[in-house]
């Protein structure tokens, strides 16, 4: 069963009913996961547990020496793959510091937020309005209405003041 998802409930159902000396026929390897990592790791922990595998067309047999050297070659590559785009993401992340550009969230709200909360505080505290009858006329959620009441539980105007970030 393949599937958009990354769970394959088909596939985890028949690798539990798997015994040693069992054997999985395939009609190609990259058929059995998405990555070239995911692939190898499932391959692996089935021939760990005594399982053969036979790709058909690509005629991998994990119960030669030549299928078990085949394998092992793909780990490696996986791994020096994952590790060329690990230096590559540093490299790059070194090089956007080094332009002065930060990754990440902004540390802080912008200041139109700031107005919205400070605002918010003196209608949320008229008990007899409803939620809509604020978060509405402020052009906010109702998910951002409940995320910003517990900022101002949590902060006075000061504190809150003294989060912005230099935005708007």
């Amino acid at each position: 069963m393949s599937g958009i998802t990354k769970n394959r409930p088909e596939l985890d159902k028949m690798i539990e009913q798997f015994r040693e000396g069992d054997e999985l026929y395939v009609w190609r390897l990259d058929r059995l996961g998405r990555s070239l990592k995911n692939i190898i790791d499932l391959v692996l922990g089935l021939s760990d547990k005594g399982i053969i595998i036979k790709g058909i067309t690509d005629g991998v047999d994990t119960a030669t020496a030549n299928g078990r050297l085949f394998l092992n070659l793909m780990a490696s590559l996986a791994e020096y793959e994952r590790e060329l785009i690990r230096e590559r993401t540093n490299a790059g992340l070194q090089s956007a510091r080094a332009r002065g550009r930060l990754g990440g969230r902004p540390k802080g709200f912008t200041k139109e937020t700031i107005r919205k909360l400070i605002a918010m505080r003196t209608l949320y505290k008229d008990l007899s309005k409803a939620p809509e009858e604020i978060y509405e006329p402020l052009g906010i959620s109702r998910a951002t209405f409940y995320r910003y009441t517990k900022i101002l539980d949590n902060h006075t105007n000061e504190e809150i003041k003294n989060m912005t970030v230099n935005k708007k």
